[in-house]
């Protein structure tokens, strides 16, 4: 993995910004190391075909444990995001020029690990005039080509820089699911998210369900960055209100001493009343722990997320 000293070139967006203090974890946020025969094989097909991963760039908790599964969320169009936001540890700056072949590679890649269910993310590329929206596109067409029996989960950024028409590309292309993170609770979206805009993210969610009712939508938010309770069941009401199927809900945990401060450490017991009240409101499928991120477990929730829909149906 990655290390996740904060070089200034890596972050000059934060470098000026006063140290945070990074709280010592709790017992209950403990990840297994990445070590194993599984992890390695993961590591070398990512290298062999120059694909870039979140779970590195992010320092994401559960990559030694679903690396060692092999599986990696695939991070497309670059390393380098055109945004700053304070809790994100993916280095900002001006990104470089698509790779056109990138599509393709990451189809051989998801071939030859065999997938079920693969996560295509990518960084936010406002540079670009359809926000990546093509790449996303072609990305998921190569990936249908090479391997038409796995199914696809993108998780978009939100092209708030773009014409509104930029969207239908995207879902056009019929990914499984579709998944754009409101990431925290509005009131937080100046500190946390300054580059980014609730409403248009949530519309952003309600319009894919317009124009193709029957894909999966997904989005999820972090909790321990000073929101409350009440705040978090509000952002529910609004996800399903834009008839959202899957709520993520998992602890933040700071990346480096520039980032975004941890307000607290989220309690076990929270996350499940928040899974509870999430499933209560109508949420066909919720994942709610301190470890829960976008991506873990993402094809065994898809296989129960497409069975709940069965069963509301009255299919299963």
């Amino acid at each position: 993995m990655r290390d996740l000293k904060i070089p200034e070139q890596r972050h000059p967006e934060k470098a000026h910004r006063p140290d945070n203090a990074q709280p010592k974890k709790p017992s209950w946020i403990r990840v297994k190391a990445p070590v194993g025969k599984g992890y390695q094989e993961t590591h070398r097909i990512m290298r062999e075909h120059k694909l870039v991963t979140v779970c590195e760039e992010a320092g994401c908790p559960n990559a030694g444990e679903c690396w060692s599964q092999g599986h990696a969320t695939m991070m497309i169009m670059g390393d380098i995001c055109t945004r700053g936001c304070s809790f994100c540890n993916i280095a900002t700056g001006k990104p470089q020029a698509l790779d056109v072949f990138e599509p393709g590679r990451v189809a051989d890649a998801v071939a030859k690990l065999g997938l079920n269910h693969v996560v295509i993310t990518s960084v936010d590329r406002d540079d670009l005039e359809d926000g990546g929206a093509e790449h996303f596109a072609m990305t998921i067409r190569a990936i249908r080509k090479r391997s038409p029996d796995t199914t696809i989960e993108i998780l978009t950024p939100d092209f708030l820089k773009c014409d509104a028409t930029v969207l239908e590309t995207v879902v056009a292309a019929k990914p499984d699911v579709f998944n754009h993170n409101l990431e925290t609770v509005p009131g937080l979206y100046p500190s946390v998210r300054p580059g980014a805009r609730y409403f248009h993210s949530l519309r952003l969610l309600q319009r894919v369900k317009e124009m193709d009712p029957t894909m999966f939508t997904k989005s999820g938010i972090m909790v321990g960055l000073g929101e409350d309770r009440q705040s978090v069941l509000q952002v529910m009401d609004d996800m399903r209100a834009a008839d959202v199927d899957f709520l993520t809900i998992g602890q933040y945990l700071q990346p480096t001493p520039k980032h975004h401060a941890v307000d607290r450490f989220v309690h076990p017991d929270e996350f499940a009343a928040y899974e509870k009240s999430a499933y209560g409101k109508g949420f066909l499928m919720v994942s709610a722990t301190p470890l829960t991120r976008s991506s873990y477990h993402a094809g065994d929730d898809f296989a129960r997320l497409r069975d709940a829909r069965l069963k509301k149906l009255g299919m299963a």
